[in-house]
């Protein structure tokens, strides 16, 4: 029966479990007393809802406190093998695949490199079958005890009831791949095991939220600096994120080339890719055969060297007019957007570290308007390289705490009807 609002007794039930789940999973564990409190439920409906959560093994036991004079109160924490998730990034020199417990505790990882064939489809729906797989044997997890796949992609990724999650990533060569559909076709997973796909830097975004950085702000963007530069903008509109293609706004026309074929983008001239070709065009010489992160290392041992060595000077430059770009973007999303906090995450990011960021700072202050600029910090990201499979890892996660935690309904396997002539098309010969 629905209520004036429209919400039946199923959707507050529902309520209440999520409320609870997302007070023990952030703040936990807590007593049922101090569970009252936090959710705004009542003592009554906290003890039912609690009595449910655990009748369904997701909320267990973890000890006990002294309370003001009566019996020690049970505290109460989310069971963290009461479910597992995994978490992919489609990365630009590898994708990385990531299994985790309930409480995001890594079980077990496996990483493919991206190498001649880079984004093939094939081979990425590839890399992620087999290493879901492998994940799961690792650990010995059965996969029925999935909540789901969470994959963070790069480009803009489409969402329709007929095709499910569609990939648009103009920079890797990827036109529109039904990417949900191909793992659908040849998936080994049950029907109750259903996938996330989002863009890479949202799925960054979310970590930094969740557990990083941004933790607290009610508005931030994450920067994710790598091959290409992407963001993810953060408000108390877009709490749940939105992916920004921050890498191709003009900031200089009729500049250099980008990836996506236009002229003067900014990922054109502070992506790890373009920043390593304008070294090679200046007389840098990365080492040859060796993958971007490697090559990056290297420009930024000759452009900083150890040990009373000389600069590369072409090195040096080239990462100091890097600096200016990325600050000058960056002011474009302090004047268009006035966030708390910006975060740079990103393989090539979190290489070139707290060293490259008072450069940056100083270039984003020059360039943004001075009254959001003042009120904006701008930080390293905290979760290290593996930020993208954590917030891949949050997407089914998160699909959970709003069902109330209860598992997806099943999918059906295979591809919708609509893409099995496309499938077909994409089929080796």
């Amino acid at each position: 029966m629905a209520g004036r609002n429209g919400r039946t007794v199923r959707d507050l039930r529902r309520a209440n479990r999520t409320a609870v789940l997302q007070r023990l999973y952030f703040d936990g564990p807590l007593s049922r007393f101090e569970l009252g409190p936090a959710t705004g439920l009542s003592s009554g409906s906290v003890s039912n809802v609690v009595a449910d959560l655990v009748a369904d093994q997701l909320v267990e036991e973890a000890g006990s406190v002294d309370s003001d004079g009566g019996r020690p109160r049970t505290l109460l924490r989310v069971a963290p093998g009461s479910g597992h998730m995994i978490g992919v990034d489609v990365g630009e020199t590898r994708v990385r695949i990531e299994l985790f417990d309930l409480t995001l505790t890594e079980l077990a990882r496996t990483e493919r490199p991206l190498e001649h064939q880079r984004y093939d489809v094939e081979v990425i729906v590839g890399h992620i079958r087999d290493g879901v797989a492998e994940v799961l044997a690792a650990a010995d997890v059965a996969p029925e005890q999935l909540l789901g796949v969470g994959i963070g992609v790069p480009g803009i990724v489409e969402r329709t009831p007929d095709r499910g999650a569609v990939v648009h990533g103009q920079t890797i060569g990827w036109d529109a791949v039904p990417l949900e559909a191909l793992l659908r076709s040849t998936s080994r997973l049950p029907e109750t095991a259903a996938y996330f796909i989002d863009n890479g830097a949202k799925t960054l975004g979310q970590a930094e939220m969740w557990f990083g950085g941004g933790r607290g702000a009610r508005s931030a963007v994450v920067v994710l600096f790598g091959s290409g530069v992407g963001a993810c903008l953060v408000t108390p509109e877009v709490d749940h994120g939105r992916a920004v293609e921050w890498g191709h706004l003009t900031v200089r026309v009729r500049g250099r080339r980008c990836r996506c074929g236009a002229l003067g983008c900014l990922e054109a001239y502070a992506g790890a890719e373009s920043l390593l070709e304008r070294w090679r065009e200046e007389g840098g010489r990365p080492p040859g055969g060796t993958d971007e992160e490697t090559a990056l290392t290297a420009m930024l041992a000759a452009a900083y060297p150890t040990g009373g060595g000389a600069a590369d000077p072409a090195a040096l430059a080239v990462l100091e007019e890097t600096a200016e770009y990325l600050g000058a973007g960056l002011s474009d999303l302090i004047n268009l957007f006035q966030p708390e906090r910006i975060l740079i995450g990103g393989w090539a990011g979190l290489q070139l570290g707290a060293g490259f960021l008072p450069a940056v700072r100083r270039h984003a202050a020059a360039y943004a308007l001075r009254h959001p600029a003042e009120k904006v910090t701008i930080e390293l990201g905290r979760l290290g390289p593996d930020a993208v499979t954590v917030g891949a890892a949050i997407l089914p996660l998160a699909d959970f705490f709003a069902r109330g935690g209860r598992r997806p309904d099943p999918v059906p396997q295979g591809p919708p009807p609509a893409w099995r002539a496309v499938l077909e098309e994409r089929a080796p010969r």
